[in-house]
């Protein structure tokens, strides 16, 4: 296995509330801290590991000092930063985010689903009418060295969310984003439960990760 999916594997609960963020937006999508803000914040925080995970961009990894095609790299702070993107796509009529961790930026068809204009990674509206798929976003990541994640799944409008999770573990899917906060507009349109989301993660063997979706200084 490779080193990020060991790391991830080995991250607990305790973890994702006190030393790891795994879902980091900057100025480069819809976020509005540069990467270099980001970092500095997460050292402060004392953080251990933390991932920039753009919609549909790596643009933010151009100003982190990165092995051209290292996917975790170490401050001089002790801080790991393991490479990642969240990208927006479609499974069947679900409307859905998933995130790639551990990914080779130079990877020429993950390159390719990324936006190709500053709208398609800040935009709503945009987003949303991406032509993306989930089999291919979840291939894509994983032939870039990645792994692959189900964001936030309480938000998923599916009655059989289970059905449709083993459905895209079918595809490779490797994990399933459990320790999210849910708050803002996310905790109004959310139709299942994390405990129902953690017990099908358990059930199916899925990595479990997490992260605050920091879109401002919320680490």
């Amino acid at each position: 296995m490779n080193q990020t999916f060991d790391i991830i594997k080995n991250l607990t609960e305790a973890d994702y509330y006190k030393n790891a963020n795994l879902h980091i937006h900057t100025s480069f999508s819809d976020g509005k801290l540069h990467p270099s803000e980001i970092i500095e914040l997460a050292i402060n925080k004392n953080l251990k590991y933390i991932s920039i995970t753009d919609h549909n961009t790596l643009e933010a990894y151009k100003c982190i000092d990165l092995d051209s095609h290292a996917t975790l790299r170490m401050t001089e702070d002790d801080l790991k930063i393991i490479t990642g993107v969240e990208f927006d796509c479609w499974y069947k009529s679900n409307f859905m985010h998933i995130l790639g961790y551990g990914i080779d930026l130079n990877n020429e068809p993950l390159k390719n689903l990324c936006a190709k204009n500053p709208n398609e990674s800040k935009l709503d509206i945009i987003r949303i009418s991406t032509a993306r798929k989930a089999p291919e976003v979840i291939k894509a990541i994983k032939e870039a060295g990645g792994i692959s994640i189900l964001a936030h799944p309480c938000c998923c409008w599916n009655i059989n969310i289970k059905k449709m999770i083993t459905e895209l573990k079918y595809f490779g899917l490797d994990g399933i984003e459990v320790y999210y906060p849910y708050i803002r507009h996310r905790a109004i349109v959310k139709f299942h439960t994390i405990k129902k989301i953690r017990a099908i993660a358990e059930e199916l063997n899925l990595l479990i990760t997490g992260g605050t979706d920091c879109h401002n200084d919320d680490l």
